[in-house]
């Protein structure tokens, strides 16, 4: 039983690695952080990331890129996983990449916490962006330990707690791993990713602290709004890696599909669906999983959706079955499907074979309100057990060939999979930046300037400025993103007219009083006070609003109009890069308003 105990170590097993290095030319060397990180790709991610925070690189350092080097020495080479997406080597290092960029450009949206006074959400903003950037990248870190044996040269097991890989190895996923069991499997590997100067400074924002904690234990459902991003950021990440379109999940409703799905079962249980019946019944509950009849349960849960006025229901049963399945509902047999052939057999002696869908009971009830379980019997049939476990292959450490993945951490070049992410994301390198993003030039160097006075009065040309600069420095405003207010524009600052005064009036309900006096509308009234300033550039015939032709390849050309400032200082101490896809139309000037 304690054989294990009498093993070398693992300084002996690198001492006989060393000394043969091409004994097991199928091993695969261990790589350093630096150098998993440093490919192109990896490096624009890693832009991205830092663009969606509000810190300098110092800070940055310490509380991002440090736990995601941390990440990168323990994930290696490793897939995310076997056969579906991110399915080659390093795949798992680029799904936490990517679900982080994509985690904070969602974050974005949001005000947190939720229900707060804005000071109160302004203070503690780069507190949920971090456990946004946390709990993406670490939303997948327990399948290294239960769902991938590890072994080094002589079949000494390999731990993600024993540290980072220090010798060469070979890995294969276990054919009896447990689906979603790496979530449970989170909180032994999290505190090797995240530091002490990263643990006690978050623990100090307890709703954000708990909302991550809950996403790493999976319990996604009592995460709140953090929980629905990382959903919907994993959801991004997967569509863009099998081919599908980010955009539309990171556009998904904050009520997500899961939870329509989760909320319908539970009220079905509750009111309509026969539990435990001797004979007859929709659904039994035995003491480690919830069987609902498949086609008699997916009827009448479409049915009960669509009567609550809820779009986004899929028609066919088949089609439930796959999304109860995808969203971590219904449990998979061995072979990874939805449907489970089993008899139920009652305590009087009844017996019926059935196809069910099967669930984990936690995810309906709490345990204090758990139905007593069924006193009969369910029994799978044979033909759903497992199969016995495939001896460990080793794994190619050379690139395959050019249709396949690259090996040694190469990814796509930015073409094909990177395109979706260059879509929605606004690149620091301009130079590979995606044409369907005509307005997304962000720079590395945007840095506002310290806050103006929070006591001068709002309408105030001073006030509006200084709302300008705390807007983009907790990225409540967004700079030169598709859909962007302000742009950098002939190196200076371009405000778009009338949406950046709309957005300024519609904070500050007090200006309506101001504007009422000089009967013109609240953002109206702004603007006017703006251009009273003299902060902005004008024609030499007068007029204050510049043309704006925004165009890329693969987009129609439309205009903006708007004022470019006199001094970009006004917001801006470092220098920064011109938007490339937007350019002043000398021609066609408009009035006015």
């Amino acid at each position: 039983m304690f054989a294990f105990l009498h093993r070398q170590g693992p300084h002996a097993c690198s001492a006989r690695d060393k000394s043969s290095p091409n004994r097991h030319p199928d091993l695969i060397q261990p790589t350093s952080a630096h150098s998993l990180l440093a490919t192109p790709r990896r490096q624009r991610l890693l832009e991205h990331i830092w663009q969606r925070t509000s810190l300098s690189r110092r800070q940055f350092s310490t509380l991002y890129l440090a736990p995601i080097e941390r990440y990168a020495a323990l994930v290696q080479l490793f897939p995310a996983s076997e056969s579906h997406h991110h399915a080659y080597p390093g795949g798992m290092l680029d799904h936490g990449l990517e679900i982080v960029a994509y985690a904070l450009k969602l974050r974005q949206a949001h005000l947190l916490p939720v229900g707060t006074a804005p000071e109160t959400q302004v203070a503690q903003s780069e507190a949920w962006s971090a456990a946004a950037a946390y709990a993406a990248l670490l939303h997948d870190i327990g399948k290294i330990a239960v769902d991938l044996d590890v072994q080094d040269a002589d079949g000494t097991p390999w731990y993600p707690w024993h540290g980072p890989l220090r010798t060469r190895y070979r890995f294969r996923y276990r054919q009896d791993r447990q689906y979603r069991l790496h979530n449970a499997a989170t909180g032994l590997l999290y505190t090797q990713i995240l530091d002490r100067v990263s643990l006690d400074w978050l623990v100090q924002f307890r709703e954000a602290w708990a909302a991550l904690l809950f996403v790493l234990a999976g319990q996604y459902e009592h995460a709140g709004i953090l929980g629905e991003l990382i959903r919907q950021a994993d959801q991004a990440s997967v569509a863009q890696a099998l081919g599908g379109d980010p955009a539309k999940a990171l556009a998904a409703p904050t009520h997500s599909l899961q939870r329509k799905l989760l909320d319908g079962l539970r009220f079905l249980l509750k009111e309509q669906l026969k539990l435990n019946q001797p004979q007859a019944s929709d659904a039994w509950l035995t003491d480690d999983a919830l069987w609902l009849v498949s086609k008699t349960v997916s009827d009448k849960l479409r049915a009960h959706l669509l009567s609550q006025g809820m779009d986004g229901i899929p028609a066919s049963n088949s089609a439930i079955f796959d999304v109860l399945q995808d969203h971590g509902i219904a449990l998979p047999t061995p072979d990874g499907k939805a449907i489970w052939q089993a008899t139920v057999t009652s305590a009087t002696g009844w017996s019926h074979a059935f196809t069910l869908l099967k669930l984990a009971p936690a995810l309906i009830w709490d345990t204090d309100t758990r139905p007593t379980p069924f006193s009969g019997t369910v029994s799978i049939d044979a033909r759903e057990t497992a199969a016995e476990p495939s001896p460990m292959p080793a794994v190619e450490p050379t690139a395959p060939a050019a249709s396949e993945r690259k090996a040694e951490g190469d990814v796509p070049e930015p073409d094909d999979a990177l395109s979706g992410l260059l879509d929605i994301l606004p690149p620091a390198d301009v130079s590979a930046r995606s044409a369907d993003t005509a307005c997304d030039a962000a720079t590395d160097t945007t840095i506002p300037r310290e806050n103006a006075d929070p006591s001068l009065a709002p309408g105030t040309s001073e006030h509006f400025v200084g709302w300008l600069k705390e807007g983009l420095l907790t990225r409540k405003l967004i700079l030169n993103d598709a859909k962007a207010l302000i742009h950098t524009i002939d190196n200076t600052v371009y405000l778009v007219s009338p949406g950046i005064f709309q957005r300024y009036a519609s904070e500050y309900p007090a200006l309506t009083v101001q504007a009422r006096e000089s009967g013109l509308p609240d953002w109206q009234w702004a603007q006017k006070q703006f251009e009273r300033a003299g902060l902005h550039r004008k024609h030499a015939e007068g007029l204050n609003i510049w043309t704006c032709v925004v165009s890329g390849p693969r987009r129609k050309a439309r205009r903006l109009h708007g004022y470019l400032l006199r001094d970009p200082a006004l917001l801006f101490d470092a220098p920064f890069a011109n938007n490339p896809y937007l350019v002043i139309e000398l021609d066609d000037v408009v009035e006015t308003n």
